[in-house]
């Protein structure tokens, strides 16, 4: 018979989890608010926008795979203090970049930050662990709602840093240093996380699993089950699509949009605050409704918020698109997310989890890459009609499959 869940503080985790979300918000709004920026005023080439928020969605794929098999092996909190110490010396060493105009200091910073964002972002395994699976996605919604505080927080600590202040690679310094505290708050609360998420999952296991294999499932056979690829090709849309338009949106206000840098940071919160705002209503509609709906759904609202960039050019125009682009991510990811850890022992959620979001981070490079060429290019036209395309396709493929079986209790 398993602990109660007194005795293994499942509350008081959930908690302290939310709260690591919260400085992973704070830190990562600044991520996409300037990256692409930062890069630019760097190098001095603006052909090549995309190429800083590829660079560190490319190192986050790289991480995110890694992290999560280590994270079956090692645990989740080890795992996830690493990340956030690798993102606190990122956002020193960018900083210095800006300050002393150095690309390659900026280039090994994007890194860093890049792998620590592919790292914590599998926090949603821990969520998931906390839980029996009829509320995987109220389990997972619990920990990510900690993103809205951060939503809050991040505007308020670097709109006043921006103001008064003049768009030089220098004056970038200043918040890319200041960004460093969130990662460094999110490592002293993941160290308070006792026990670790995936033991209290196995804990809670129920005994006729109880004497599951030792032997890792290889990758192959996680991605056959039913509902798995469904869930996947949802993840890698939502979570591609939504990276590029966010990391190119600071880019689209301040150059094609002729507002001031400071305007950045209501839209991105406006973005983060529909990705995490509602994010418990939309885990309990999720457990209610199903994931195949959820995920047709949150696609659809992607693409129709990317369109809606066409008819943008005030800052609350494109703070109300990025909202629900946000809110289009919270239904299809979360819902992804569940059925993943539902399709998945504790001992093999990380890997999977962890491949999952390293195909997001690479098309989210690609995406970001190409977007910012034809950004440049072509104007906010291709960037919008492209990336709305990208979501709603794999949405229809989805609609027309056939729902899989519920997953079997496998925790």
């Amino acid at each position: 018979m398993p602990p109660p869940a007194a005795d293994l503080h499942i509350r008081r985790n959930t908690v302290l989890l939310a709260l690591c979300m919260t400085a992973q918000s704070g830190m990562f709004q600044l991520v996409a608010a300037i990256s692409a920026l930062t890069f630019v005023l760097v190098t001095g080439v603006e052909g090549l926008l995309g190429l800083g928020p590829a660079i560190f969605l490319v190192s986050a794929a790289l991480a995110a795979g890694p992290a999560g098999r280590a994270m079956d092996r090692f645990g989740r909190v080890p795992v996830i203090a690493a990340g956030f110490a690798i993102g606190a010396s990122g956002a020193i060493v960018t900083g210095l970049g800006a300050r002393t105009v150095s690309v390659a200091l900026v280039l090994i910073g994007f890194v860093a930050l890049g792998a620590a964002q592919g790292t914590v972002g599998l926090v949603r395994a821990a969520g998931g662990d906390l839980v029996e699976p009829s509320r995987r996605a109220r389990g997972i919604a619990y920990v990510l709602v900690g993103a809205v505080f951060g939503a809050i927080l991040g505007p308020a600590v670097f709109s006043p840093i921006f103001a008064g202040r003049h768009l030089a690679p220098g004056e970038l310094a200043v918040p890319w240093f200041a960004s460093s505290g969130f990662m460094l708050a999110g490592l002293a609360l993941v160290l308070c996380v006792r026990p670790d998420p995936r033991r209290i999952a196995e804990l809670i296991t129920p005994p006729a699993r109880a004497a599951a294999p030792a032997s890792a499932t290889p990758l192959r056979v996680l991605v056959r089950r039913p509902g798995v690829a469904p869930a996947l090709v949802a993840a890698l849309a939502s979570f591609s699509v939504m990276v590029a338009v966010m990391n190119l949106s600071g880019y689209v206000i301040v150059d094609h949009h002729q507002h001031h840098q400071s305007d950045v940071f209501p839209v991105i919160g406006a973005h983060v605050l529909g990705m995490y705002g509602l994010v418990l209503v939309v885990g309990t509609l999720i457990d209610r409704i199903g994931r195949k709906p959820a995920l047709v759904a949150g696609l659809a609202v992607m693409s129709a918020s990317c369109l809606g960039l066409l008819v943008s050019e005030n800052v609350w125009a494109t703070a109300a698109f990025l909202f629900g682009l946000g809110l289009g991510w919270n239904f299809s990811y979360v819902a992804a997310s569940a059925e993943l850890v539902d399709r998945t022992e504790p001992r093999e959620r990380g890997k999977l989890l962890g491949f999952s979001d390293q195909l997001g981070a690479f098309a989210g490079a690609a995406l970001a890459l190409i977007g910012g060429v034809a950004l440049n290019e072509l104007g906010v036209a291709a960037l919008a009609i492209g990336s709305a395309a990208l979501a709603i396709v794999p949405a229809l493929w989805i609609f027309q499959r056939r729902a899989a079986q519920p997953a079997p209790a496998l925790d």
